[in-house]
């Protein structure tokens, strides 16, 4: 008999509390909540298939990439900040270090190399990767209601990349005064939103630009804030599971990275509803939100039109007072799940400081701490 996705996982729970725990216990003396929470991130996501050992061959070899990966990930869940962070904790924490695959102190690769290791995942997106692969086995099968598509801000130790001037191209000529009567004027350039229509995934994502800058917004009191380094854009499914996320300058619009993040989530899983604030309010984003078949419910944004925002104000004032909710309202409300996902994110697995540079390696550091985030969040839905 083929086994449901929820009797898998509930399985694999049964067998980390009944079996796995027990026996490392025996082997590697207590472990705490954080070693149990290392333990199942790594049995989940199956690193070893992603990572080949290192074969023989000219030159010094490489140390273990197998156990460095795993470093990282528990790098993300102790959410420590530096790698000389991570060295100290695995020289002092037997238990750690030995789930890692370092018997002695004396084994742990130096700094260096833990830093070269780390570029070569950025450079090869191995957390990105792990990540996809997660998705796609606890999720695919699965009928998701609601995906809620936000981003936050990612401060970052380095400096804003300047803006390339790029030469205009050179325009038609065309007669100086006012057009004749009749005469059609010259069609505008489309924007970003609208070449996004005809685009393949993969060229959207490189058109997006991913370099260092300074962002800005108003905060949940109305001030204008600003920060230099990036914006991780996300799609999360109901029970605040990480479904895919795009990191681009701190500058782009949230609107831009809209259609990229649906295009990624629609090729993973399969969803009803998209829940969106009024920064994604645009009409391209509404179409492609129905092309996949999906539902948007996108919070409407007046922009500069005082009487549309004071008729939406107005409505909103009689609602309440009749107690009064639509449907779309009471889905709209489980907006909340992307906003506690970045909060998580933050506090409890690194994405708060990123002492590393460059869109990859951020990328990269990030991505370590959605891949245990997201384990985190689908052993909970079972226990």
């Amino acid at each position: 008999m083929k086994l449901t996705l929820l009797d898998r996982l509930t399985q694999f729970a049964r067998v980390l509390q009944g079996v796995l725990f027990p026996a490392l216990q025996e082997e590697l003396g207590p472990l705490t909540e954080r070693h149990q929470q290392v333990v199942a991130v790594l049995d989940m996501i199956h690193l070893e298939a992603c990572i080949a050992r290192s074969s023989g061959g000219v030159g010094r070899p490489p140390k273990d990439r197998r156990a460095m990966a795993r470093a990282f990930v528990a790098k993300a869940i102790y959410n420590l900040s530096a790698t000389r962070q991570l060295l100290d904790r695995l020289a002092c924490d037997t238990a750690l270090r030995r789930i890692c695959a370092w018997e002695s102190p004396g084994e742990i690769p130096h700094e260096s190399q833990f830093s070269r290791a780390f570029a070569e995942f950025a450079e090869t997106e191995l957390p990105q990767r792990l990540h996809q692969a997660l998705i796609e086995e606890t999720q695919k099968d699965r009928l998701i209601g609601h995906i809620s598509r936000d981003s936050t801000e990612i401060e970052a130790r380095e400096k804003p990349a300047r803006r390339a001037v790029a030469p205009e191209p050179a325009k038609p000529a065309r007669k100086r005064g006012r057009p004749k009567k009749g005469e059609p004027s010259p069609a505008p350039e489309p924007t970003r939103l609208e070449r996004q229509a005809t685009m393949t995934t993969p060229e959207m994502l490189a058109d997006l630009p991913r370099d260092c800058n300074v962002g800005s917004k108003k905060n949940s009191k109305g001030y204008q804030e600003t920060w230099t380094g990036y914006k991780l854009h996300l799609d999360v499914a109901d029970g605040q599971i990480p479904i895919s996320c795009i990191l681009t300058s701190a500058s782009l619009h949230d609107s831009q990275a809209a259609i990229p993040l649906a295009s990624l989530s629609a090729s993973r899983i399969t969803s009803l509803y998209d829940l969106m604030d009024s920064a994604y309010d645009a009409t391209p984003i509404h179409e492609y939100s129905r092309s996949l078949g999906h539902v948007p419910i996108i919070d409407a944004n007046p922009r500069r039109d005082t009487a549309a925002k004071a008729a939406l104000q107005a409505e909103e004032k009689r609602r309440e007072l009749l107690g009064y909710q639509t449907a779309e309202a009471v889905r709209f409300h489980e907006r909340t799940t992307v906003e506690r996902v970045n909060a998580r994110l933050k506090d409890e697995f690194g994405a708060r400081m990123v002492r590393v540079r460059g869109n990859a390696k951020v990328m990269c550091h990030l991505m370590f701490g959605v891949l245990a985030l997201t384990v985190d969040q689908i052993l909970r839905l079972i226990t």
